[in-house]
């Protein structure tokens, strides 16, 4: 087998080992990654600010012994400070911008091997479930099809992911930014309880706790292993996850014994979902039930979800809002039309309607729904829906262009329609995870999403692993690679 051959089918842990068995190098590894980059960037704009030089640089120093020595990888272009990486945040304004310390997130991923060259793109600021940003000059596309999206707002890595540039890339999830691209791009996206990993030392905490970073991978058994690499407190946190027994590593593991599967294959509040992905939660559940597992009906949940996807949606302007005001003050003058995308100012605008107790008010809502949604799981083990209401949404939907941020998250076919089940996850706080397990009669991936109680990220986990080997995927490959 050629190294191209072995590079395109392998992932990161079997790369690992190549490197360290000696059969490849961490030059070549990033030879092949640069030169797939080139191939196939054109056809789907999935990797920015670009750096090859400076992955270079910390391959001739030499690279830490840790577990994915040598393996080419790239953060998203929002967050993950890392000093020598530029990074743009999906935005005109901050393009090219050189972060100053290294976050713990990147220095954990540095110390374990991993050879990072560059970034994956992201819609402006994070806010959307596509990856559509005037800097990189166009929508990231999906591999499966060009005209869809790769999903947001991890769509670069989820895209380069699938087009075999990588086998595994960073994500981060505000309010489903890792399982979206996850189930858009055929891919495993998992997003771990509130607070297991550390967002420091520049940052506490994202969107008013929503946000966990992540990563978009194409086995169970990568995405552990580098959930093992970067999670855990570290000094001067907010707070922190509850301790986990065993880690996601042993967990991936092990079987996870027999459990009560709820289904459910309409929105939270009841409607009626696409029949692509309704057929998606039943064909997993049966697997479920052929696993040996006990599977019922998911009853409803009692909760405020209207008020819930409200609240949501003020934190994330209020971020949007934070961000943008940062910016302006370290700049010394405001920010104008033309410099940010109409989306952006939009968010802005709404986030100077609302005040500091209506801001507390928003909090109180998701703290409510957090309870109610614990409650709510209570009577299973796992909860299984669609990751998304219907297939990848076709390119230019979510633009943002748009310049009315409440209608483009409450409209008709807007974000609320199209991504019902993934923000209840960050509001509560629990793991939840895509798993590819459907693929609709055009050849689409259609993510399936689990999701445990707060804290149970090993259960998960090991759910996952189980539905790998009774379901594997990853001989399933793109048109675009």
């Amino acid at each position: 087998m050629s190294l191209s051959d072995a590079y395109e089918d392998l992932d990161a842990t079997a790369l690992a080992e190549l490197v360290a068995k000696g059969e490849a190098t961490p030059d070549e590894l990033l030879d092949e990654a640069l030169a797939r980059a080139e191939r196939v960037n054109p056809q789907i704009n999935a990797l920015t600010n670009l750096v090859p030089d400076r992955a270079r640089e910390l391959i001739a120093k030499g690279l830490p012994e840790g577990p994915f020595r040598g393996v080419p990888f790239v953060l998203k272009d929002l967050g993950a400070a890392a000093v020598g990486f530029p990074v743009s945040s999906g935005s005109r304004l901050l393009e090219g911008s050189m972060p100053s310390v290294d976050s713990h997130f990147y220095a954990k991923l540095r110390d374990a091997g991993l050879v990072t060259f560059g970034r994956g793109t992201s819609p402006e600021f994070g806010c959307g479930p596509a990856t559509e940003s005037a800097v990189y000059g166009g929508p990231t596309r999906n591999p499966w099809n060009l005209e869809r999206t790769s999903g947001g707002s991890s769509g670069g890595s989820g895209a380069a992911v699938a087009a075999r540039v990588l086998p595994a890339a960073h994500a981060s999830d505000g309010a489903g930014s890792t399982r979206i691209p996850a189930a858009s791009c055929g891919l495993f996206g998992f997003k771990p309880t509130r607070a297991r990993i550390s967002q420091g030392p520049a940052t506490g905490e994202g969107w008013g706790g929503l946000s966990s970073a992540g990563f978009v991978t194409r086995s169970v058994r990568d995405n552990a292993a580098l959930m093992d690499v970067v999670s855990g407190p570290m000094p001067g946190d907010p707070y922190a996850a509850p301790a986990m027994e065993i880690s996601y590593a042993q967990a991936a593991d092990r079987a996870p014994g027999k459990l009560r599967a709820g289904v459910l294959t309409t929105t939270f509040t009841g409607a009626p979902i696409h029949a692509d992905a309704k057929a998606a939660a039943e064909d997993a559940g049966a697997l479920l039930a052929s696993m040996g597992h006990e599977v019922v009906e998911a009853p409803l949940p009692e909760a405020d979800i209207a008020g819930m996807l409200r609240a949501t949606a003020r934190l994330i302007s209020a971020g949007t809002a934070r961000t943008l005001q940062a910016i302006e003050a370290a700049r010394g003058r405001p920010i104008q039309p033309g410099e940010v995308e109409p989306l952006a100012l939009d968010a802005k605008r709404l986030a100077e309607t609302i005040s500091g107790a209506d801001y507390l008010a928003a909090i109180e809502t998701i703290h409510a729904f957090g309870r109610a949604f614990a409650r709510y799981l209570s009577g299973m083990d796992v909860l299984v829906t669609p990751t998304l209401g219907e297939p990848p949404a076709e390119c230019g939907r979510f633009t943002h262009a748009h310049g009315d941020f409440e209608a483009f998250r409450f409209g008709p076919g807007g974000v609320a329609d199209y991504s019902p089940f993934t923000a209840a996850f960050n509001v509560s706080g629990q793991p939840a995870a895509s798993v590819p397990l459907f693929w609709n009669a055009e050849g689409l991936p259609i993510g399936v999403q689990l999701a445990t109680a707060f804290g149970e990220d090993a259960l998960l986990m090991s759910l996952c692993a189980d539905l790998e080997r009774a379901r594997p995927w990853a001989h399933r490959k793109p048109p675009v690679r």
